[in-house]
Parts: C-alpha cells; sequence; structure tokens
C-alpha cells in the first residue's frame, strides 16, 4: 500500500512532466512558427529593396542617356537660324557674279561645315519638297490649288525642319498642294 502511495505521487509528477513537456514543445513549434513567417517577411523585404535598387538604377541609367542624347536641343534650335542665315544668303546671291563668287564659296563652305557638323551630332534636316504631307514633321503654313500636284503634297518649303536623334526638333514649314476648285480627287487634310 505505501507503494502504491508513492506510485501515485510518481504518476502524478510525470503526468505533469508530460503535460509541461507537451506545452514547451507546443510553445517552441509556435515560437518557430513565428519566427519562420518573420523570416520568410524579412527575405520579401530584402527582395523587394534589390528590385527597387535596380529599377532607381535602370531609371537613372536612362534618364541620364536621355539627357545626354538631347542635351543638344536647346543649342541645335540656336544654330539653326545661322544655317538659315547661310542658306537664305546662298539663295539671294547670284553665282554667275564673279564679285561675289568668293564671297558665295565661302558661304557654301561655312555652310557645308555647319551641315556636316549638325549630322555628326545626329541633327538631320527635313527637307520634304515633292513628298506627302506629313503633320508629325511638317507645318502646313498655306495651301495652293495646283492640277499637276496630288494634293497633300508639298510644294514649297519655306525653311526645313531638323530631327534630333530621330525626334522632332523643328517642324518644315511648307506649302501644301490641295485639288483646284470643281475637280474631284482625293480627299484633302485642311485640318493639318
Amino acid at each position: 500500500m505505501v507503494d502504491e502511495q508513492r506510485q501515485e505521487p510518481q504518476d502524478e509528477n510525470l503526468e505533469a512532466e508530460q503535460q509541461e513537456t507537451v506545452a514547451a514543445e507546443e510553445d517552441l513549434v509556435a515560437r518557430i512558427t513565428e519566427l519562420e513567417e518573420q523570416l520568410a517577411a524579412a527575405q520579401d523585404q530584402a527582395l523587394r529593396a534589390v528590385a527597387d535598387a535596380q529599377n532607381a538604377r535602370r531609371r537613372s541609367e536612362q534618364e541620364v542617356a536621355k539627357a545626354h542624347k538631347f542635351a543638344l536641343e536647346r543649342f541645335a534650335n540656336d544654330l539653326l537660324a545661322v544655317v538659315d542665315s547661310l542658306e537664305r544668303g546662298l539663295e539671294l546671291s547670284s553665282d554667275e557674279d564673279p564679285a561675289i563668287k568668293p564671297m558665295r564659296d565661302g558661304m557654301e563652305l561655312t555652310l557645308k561645315l555647319f551641315t556636316d557638323t549638325l549630322a555628326r551630332h545626329q541633327i538631320v534636316a527635313v527637307d520634304p519638297h515633292g513628298e506627302p504631307f506629313n503633320p508629325e514633321l511638317h507645318q502646313a503654313m498655306t495651301m495652293e490649288e495646283r492640277d499637276n500636284v496630288e494634293p497633300n503634297t508639298v510644294i514649297k518649303v519655306f525653311q526645313k525642319g531638323y530631327t534630333l536623334n530621330e525626334r522632332l526638333l523643328r517642324p518644315a514649314m511648307v506649302v501644301v498642294s490641295k485639288a483646284a476648285a470643281g475637280a474631284t480627287g482625293g480627299t484633302i487634310d485642311e485640318q493639318a
């Protein structure tokens, strides 16, 4: 009987220890689960931070490339007035007058130097004479009736346009043909 009485407290102690062990294991499992969730969240944040940094770097590289590509825009616009003046001077001067010939030759060489320099920097002239009107590259100053030319064709260029790296720098100012009154023909884009 004494053995039985000793046995009961031992069983109770053993049961209490087992319950404590089970409770401790459950606490550990809960703690492990919590830590795993925190680790997953931290890994996700780290991946997002790396992706954000890469995107920011890529955006800044693109902005720098764009800035380099189009940095000449304002300066080029200022130079276009000089090119226009040289072209106008050549148009108005006679190549048959021997007194003007040396000056005209100098103007031609200067204009060639200017246009070559512009071309090296991807500044390209838009001279659309005889081409169909393109509102993305041309600015229609007026329209004239012409029987011998397709409607919506550039028949005269007042001022050449220019592009910088294939982006419009200045539109070409042009005269566009339209069908003669009473003639039936293609449609005319008078909204241009």
